[in-house]
Parts: structure tokens; sequence; C-alpha cells
């Protein structure tokens, strides 16, 4: 029986997945073995792992689920789950959605498709401003909206989503019973991952084009950060072609560069994450100021 879907290479991003499990269960079953400013660096670890396997890991495998069987990638929907802190199967309506509008502008009715726009929360047409963006993103979504959305089409499903929320949050359960103190010392650092997830996505879209399917998106063709991201930097290609499979991504890139080139795709030198810093995304007026 064949067990992956589409190339053994997606044995990678799973066995990453069973390691960032295996991290966050020694983050605190060795809380009280470490010093205070250890826990402090791999908290902050913690916080930069929860954006990496959102934006990697559980994002390729919504779109190219990893295996064959059914069944497993049910499997592998819930270990994700527990792993990120959400369902899984929430956020695949959640990303999916995104995919329907692609960081849509607010329509006359000031609403969008995209739930994750960034033009969503912004004003006259312009992009929410970053900060707001990034710390208040995690406060939006309606988990009851989500379920009731997936239940119309996919009932099933829908219960699923609710399990795999339930696994969570009975795995923080008993984290808080096997040592309160460390699980109350790594809040701050989930929240602080999921903001991370969110500025990640802003630079993923901010000079994008939402009305240019090739530019829907912002890439970045840094070759370290595609390795260790799976691929995520190049984001306009896969919204332009979101079931390209990771691995496929790039070649996938040297066949429309010169159509990328002509609809002027932002192309960004940064990781996403790092978006702020990237020269790109800086104001003409200042570079010119630089120069």
């Amino acid at each position: 029986m064949k067990l992956f879907a589409h190339t053994r290479w997606d044995v990678a991003p799973v066995l990453a997945a069973i390691a960032h499990l295996l991290f966050n269960i020694y983050l605190v079953v060795g809380f009280e073995s470490r010093p205070l400013w250890l826990s402090l660096v791999l908290g902050g670890l913690y916080a930069v792992s929860i954006s990496w396997n959102i934006n990697s890991i559980s994002h390729n495998f919504i779109h190219t689920p990893y295996f064959k069987p059914r069944g497993m990638n049910y499997a592998f929907s819930l270990l994700e789950s527990v792993t990120i802190g959400f369902s899984q199967t929430y956020y695949q309506w959640i990303h999916m959605r995104h995919h329907s509008g692609n960081s849509d502008r607010p329509n006359e009715k000031g609403e969008t498709v995209d739930w994750l726009s960034i033009y969503r929360h912004g004003k006259n047409g312009e992009p929410e401003n970053v900060w707001s963006y990034t710390f208040l993103s995690f406060f939006r979504d309606s988990l009851g909206d989500i379920h009731k959305a997936i239940a119309k089409n996919r009932p099933f499903d829908a219960k699923w989503g609710r399990f795999e929320l339930y696994a969570f949050l009975g795995l923080a359960a008993i984290g808080f019973l096997y040592d309160w103190k460390a699980m109350l010392f790594f809040i701050p650092f989930y929240y602080l991952g999921n903001c991370l997830s969110s500025l990640n996505g802003y630079y993923e879209h901010l000079n994008g084009d939402p009305e240019e399917p090739i530019a829907w998106g912002v890439s970045s063709h840094n070759r370290f950060y595609n390795w260790l991201w799976f691929g995520n930097g190049y984001h306009a290609e896969h919204h332009y072609r979101p079931k390209t499979h990771w691995t496929e991504l790039r070649n996938f890139h040297e066949k429309i560069k010169e159509d990328q080139d002509k609809a002027g795709v932002h192309v960004i030198s940064t990781c996403h994450a790092l978006g702020f810093m990237a020269k790109e995304n800086r104001n003409p007026d200042m570079i010119d100021a630089d120069v």
C-alpha cells in the first residue's frame, strides 16, 4: 500500500511535526530541572516554532495532504492540532477562505471574503497597521462560526475539528496537573507564537496585488528560508497555483518567472517574518534619502 500521497520527501515535514510535539513535551517535563534563563530562551524558540509549523508543515498539509490513506491524514491532523494548539481542521477552513479572497479589499459593505486579509480592518482601502494585525488577529476568529460553517457541508469534519480542540485542551489540562508553573510560564510564548504567525502572514501579502492573480502573494526566494520552512517563501507562486507541492515550487517559479516580472510580483530579500527589515518594503522616499 502506498503510504505517501505525493512524494517520499513528505517524510521530512512529518518527522519535523513529531519532533515539534516532543519538544513541546520537553518544555514542560524538563522545566523544574532547567535554569530560568534557559527556559526563557526555549520559550522564545517555542514561539518561533509555532509560526514555523503553522506556515510550513501545517500549511502544506492543507493543500497537499501527506498520506494516501485517509485515516492517516486525520491522525496527522490531530497530531498537528495538539502540537500547534488549535484545531487543524478549523485552520483548514480559515485558510481555504483565505485562498478564496486572496487578501481582498473590503467590498461596498466593508466586508472581505478572506478573514485573514490585511485589508479587512484597514481604512480607506489601505492595509491595517502591522502592529494591530500582529497582536490582535489571535482574538478575531470565532470558533463557533467556523464550526457551523464546516458543519453545513462536512458534519463529520466539524465534529473531528471539535475533537481536535478538545484533545489539545485535554493535553493542556494534563500539563497543568503535571506542572502548572511550567504551563503558566509558556502561555505568553504560545500567544507570541501566534502573533509571529500573523506577522508572517502580513508580509506574505503587503505590497501584493489583490486584483492580479499571479501577484496575489509576496515571495522570498532565499534558499535557506525555503529549505527550513518547506517552500513557504514561494508565496506568490503558491497563491497562483495552491495545489503545487512544496517540493515543486522552485521549479514552478522558474517556469513563470518572466510572467511574474511583467506583472510586478513583489519579492523581498528576507524571510516573511522579517519583512519589516526588507529593503524592498521600505518607503521609496526613505530609500532615496539614504542614497
